[in-house]
C-alpha cells in the first residue's frame, strides 16, 4: 500500500525470518557465530535464549541458509525443526523421525531409536551433519528435556552425531539451573543470549531494512527524534520495532507525510497498544543483559570473524534477486523447505555468489578454530 509512495520495492518490516533482511547487530553476530561454530565443529549442544521478539528464529533461519549454502552432496545438512515442544515422549520421537524424513515400519520406541541412530550414522559417514532445532524450548517438560539429553548421547569416538539447538526465552536458563538438570546442563557446549537493541543499533537496523527493501532516499524516513521514541515504546525489541515502523509507514502514507514524525509514531503506537505493552514489560522486569556467549563471545567480537560474518550476510542480500518467485516458496512450507528451495535456485543462477559465500564461511570456520570454547556454567 505504501511502497510506491516511499519508493520501496517491497515492505521492509514484515514479521518473517527472511535472511535478506537480517541485520548483523552485535548480539545477532555473536549468536550467529555461535550457531555456525557449534554445528560445523560438531560441538553437540548449543543454547540460545532471549526475550520474546529479539530475533532468535531469524538467527537460526540465517544460520541454516549459510550452512546449506556450503553443504554439498559430500557434506549434506540434515535438519529437523520442533516448533511446538508441548508433546509427549512418544509424540516427540515421532515428530523427529518425520522431520528427518526417516522411514520406520516399527512403532515401538526401540525401533524408532534404531532408525534414528542409523540415519545419524549414515549422514556422518557421508561427511554430513544432523541438526535438531527445538524452538520454544522453555516449554519443554522435564521428561522431554531428559529425552533430549539421552538423544545427545549419540556419538562416535571422534564426534557428536547429532547437533542440538535449544532456543527459548530467558526462563530456560532458570530451568537448567535446577539440580535435576545437572546432567543436561553439563552437555551444553556453547550458550548465547540475545538482547533488545539500543538507539545506535535501532538506527542501523531500520536503515538496513529500508535499504534491503529498495529505499535509496538521501533523507531518512525516520529522523533521530522519531527513532528515540520508537526505542522508548518498543524497548528495542526487533519484533515490536517491525510492527511499529510498518504501522508508521502505513499511517504516514495515509496522511501523505514524506517523513515519519512524532505524531505518526504516537498514532501508530496507540493503534498497536504499545503504551500498554510497555507498562507490562516494565512490570515483568523484562530487561535482558548484553549479548554473551560462553567461550565464544571474545572470538565473535574479533575483527576477522566479524568481517567474515558481514561478508556472508551481505553476499546473501546481494543475491536477493535470485530468490524464487512467490509461486515457488510458500509460507506454509517448513523452514528447511523454504531454505532449500531458495538456496538451490540461488546456487544455480549465481555461481559467483556461491564462491563468495563458500570463501567467507571457510574464513569464518578457520577464525573460530583459533578461539578456545568452553562449556557453559549456568
Amino acid at each position: 500500500m505504501y511502497t510506491t509512495f516511499y519508493n520501496l520495492r517491497e515492505e521492509p518490516f514484515r514479521l518473517t525470518s527472511d535472511p535478506r533482511f537480517f541485520h548483523l547487530s552485535e548480539p545477532h553476530a555473536v549468536a550467529l557465530a555461535a550457531l555456525i561454530e557449534a554445528v560445523m565443529r560438531r560441538k553437540g549442544f548449543v543454547l540460545m535464549t532471549g526475550p520474546i521478539g529479539t530475533g532468535k528464529t531469524t538467527v537460526v533461519h540465517t544460520a541454516l541458509q549459510i550452512l546449506s549454502e556450503r553443504a554439498t552432496t559430500s557434506n549434506p545438512i540434515s535438519s529437523a525443526f520442533i516448533l511446538n515442544p508441548t508433546l509427549s515422549r512418544e509424540e516427540f520421537l515421532e515428530t523427529i523421525l518425520t522431520e528427518f524424513e526417516i522411514p520406520c515400519t516399527g512403532t515401538s520406541k526401540p525401533a524408532r531409536l534404531s532408525a534414528l541412530q542409523q540415519m545419524l550414522l549414515d549422514t556422518q559417514r557421508r561427511g554430513g551433519t544432523s541438526l535438531l532445532f527445538v524452538d520454544e524450548a522453555h516449554l519443554l517438560s522435564p521428561q522431554l528435556l531428559e529425552e533430549i539429553r539421552l538423544l545427545s548421547n549419540a556419538d562416535t569416538y571422534q564426534e557428536k552425531l547429532l547437533q542440538i539447538v535449544l532456543c527459548g526465552q530467558p526462563e530456560l536458563l532458570g530451568i537448567l539451573r535446577k539440580p535435576e538438570m545437572r546432567a543436561l546442563r553439563q552437555r551444553v557446549a556453547i550458550s548465547c543470549s540475545l538482547r533488545p537493541l539500543n538507539l545506535t543499533e535501532v538506527r542501523a537496523y531500520v536503515t538496513e531494512r529500508l535499504r534491503s527493501a529498495g529505499f535509496r532516499g538521501a533523507v531518512s524516513l525516520f529522523p533521530t527524534q522519531v527513532l528515540q521514541e520508537i526505542v522508548r515504546l518498543t524497548e528495542g525489541v526487533p519484533r515490536l520495532i517491525n510492527l511499529l515502523c510498518d504501522a508508521c509507514l502505513t499511517n504516514g502514507y495515509k496522511a501523505r507525510r514524506s517523513v515519519i514524525d512524532l505524531l505518526t509514531v504516537e498514532e501508530s503506537a496507540s493503534e498497536l497498544g504499545l503504551h500498554e505493552a510497555q507498562i507490562e514489560l516494565a512490570n515483568e522486569g523484562n530487561g535482558a543483559g548484553s549479548a554473551s556467549m560462553t567461550g565464544g563471545a571474545e572470538g565473535a567480537r574479533d575483527a576477522e570473524i566479524g568481517s567474515a560474518l558481514d561478508r556472508l550476510v551481505q553476499a546473501m542480500k546481494k543475491r536477493s534477486a535470485f530468490v524464487p518467485a512467490g509461486d515457488e516458496v510458500h509460507p506454509e512450507m517448513s523452514i528447511k523447505k523454504q531454505v532449500a528451495v531458495a538456496v538451490n535456485a540461488m546456487q544455480e543462477k549465481d555461481p559467483v555468489g556461491n564462491k563468495i559465500i563458500e570463501s567467507a564461511v571457510d574464513v569464518l570456520v578457520q577464525a573460530m578454530k583459533l578461539h578456545r570454547t568452553s562449556s557453559v556454567e549456568l
